[in-house]
């Protein structure tokens, strides 16, 4: 059992370094799109399935709310969390359909999309983005070794593993880098405090 562990915590390590050091130059164009749009007054809107979904709520509550630092909150949008909407349009219409209506009520040209799919083939991550690009929004597409998504999103993160496990946690650790990197280049200021006061202590 103890090797197991450790077989799973350096499994989990190998994919969020492998992916992280091969995405360097997308993380900062990410950072740089996000900043960029919620200078703007912009928004993010955030979608995925199953633990895909948890993730987007995670990530749209450190937008909205904190991540580091004490700052104005960050417009941010889970679609994954209004229940009535969420059914209501997969029984009227179908569950493909739940995310991209949602884009096509919410999003505006400027906005950016993001999608979260494990497999990279999840018919309505996939058919919200497409519905995003129509738009105008910029798209991110997070995945696992690519599928549809990693074909149409503007900018895509692949990680390159088939456990699902190891491809969400991964997700939701690029998230954070792109958080932190957002909060940074928005309120630096805030940063020095934060390292003054370190000093201070």
């Amino acid at each position: 059992m103890k090797n197991l562990i450790l077989g799973i915590l350096e499994a989990g390590i190998t994919a969020k370094r492998s992916c992280v050091e091969s995405n360097l130059d997308n993380l900062i164009r990410a950072a740089d799109m996000l900043t960029a749009c919620l200078a703007a007054g912009g928004k993010v809107l955030i979608f995925g399935n199953g633990g895909s979904a948890a993730d987007a709520q995670h990530l749209a509550a450190e937008f909205i709310n904190r991540y580091q630092i004490e700052r104005p909150p960050l417009a941010a949008i889970a679609l994954t969390t209004d229940t009535s909407v969420l059914t209501s349009i997969g029984n009227d219409y179908h569950f493909d359909d739940i995310f991209s209506k949602q884009i096509r009520a919410l999003g505006k040209k400027g906005d950016i999309a993001w999608g979260l799919s494990t497999s990279g083939n999840s018919p309505n991550v996939v058919k919200a983005v497409k519905a995003a690009q129509k738009i105008g929004m910029s798209t991110i597409g997070m995945t696992g070794r690519g599928g549809e998504l990693g074909k149409c999103a503007d900018l895509v993160f692949a990680v390159d593993s088939d456990t699902t496990a190891r491809v969400q946690e991964t997700h939701i650790t690029l998230g954070h880098i792109l958080c932190e990197l957002v909060e940074r280049k928005l309120y630096p200021e805030e940063f020095s405090n934060i390292i003054d006061r370190i000093h201070l202590i």
